[in-house]
């Protein structure tokens, strides 16, 4: 499904970092802080690219180039997480709009799930601190499927718990391996470009099948159904 003008889905699945909450920049600089401490390259654009999706079980082997066991892994995650969750505490929000496209989803009884990378501490806390907690009940995470982002699985787990085929599920992401899960897993996708730049989207395959600054944008384009009274 490529024309969202007319696709109705019976569900949404949001990824949360930089497409439910506005928190990248503390993302940034947490790991600025990490990667000062550790000698490890600059958070580039292009290593955004690279990594921004993926899990840490894959994201710490790549920038220390080299393998690891699943402890060091958890040290490095407690140190880098821990920073995020220090630095966001009391500062989080939910991206322009979507408390509104959350209402208007939830007045028309669409299922809403969350498929992300990141670790449950981090889940629970951008969740709790962004006040979205005791709106979305449903959440699917890297650490429960086999493989991550670009893979298709944690979006395939979130149409799962959904209880809807995945062809019937709109995705909205804002990085471009989130955006190649969700398509794997059959689902048409929307990117935000609260993290990367449309022409980055586009240069990418698959490319998203839309692109909005946020949800208000959105609500104005292809999500304009919603509008309507129920």
């Amino acid at each position: 499904m490529n024309d969202l003008s007319t696709f109705r889905p019976l569900a949404v699945v949001f990824d949360l970092d930089g497409t439910l909450v506005d928190n990248m920049a503390l993302h940034g600089r947490a790991f600025e802080t990490f990667a000062e401490k550790h000698q490890l390259p600059p958070l580039t654009m292009d290593l955004r690219r690279r990594i921004d999706g993926k899990r840490n079980s894959e994201i710490f082997p790549m920038l220390f180039e080299r393998e690891m066991d699943r402890d060091e892994i958890l040290v490095l995650e407690q140190e880098k997480e821990g920073a995020y969750r220090q630095l966001s505490r009391g500062r989080l929000a939910p991206v322009r709009g979507a408390l509104t496209l959350l209402a208007r989803l939830q007045a028309r009884g669409l299922g809403v799930a969350v498929a992300t990378s990141a670790p449950l501490d981090n889940v629970l806390h951008t969740l709790a601190e962004s006040g979205l907690d005791q709106r979305l009940s449903i959440v699917a995470r890297g650490d429960e499927v086999l493989r991550g982002k670009p893979f298709p699985d944690v979006f395939l787990l979130a149409a799962e718990r959904l209880g809807v085929p995945p062809e019937q599920c709109l995705a909205f992401e804002d990085a471009p391996l989130g955006v190649a899960a969700a398509i794997a897993a059959g689902m048409s996708c929307i990117a935000l470009t609260t993290t990367f730049a449309p022409e980055q989207f586009a240069a990418h395959r698959p490319a998203p099948h839309e692109t909005y600054a946020d949800y208000e944008a959105f609500l104005t384009g292809a999500g304009q159904w919603l509008q309507a009274d129920v």
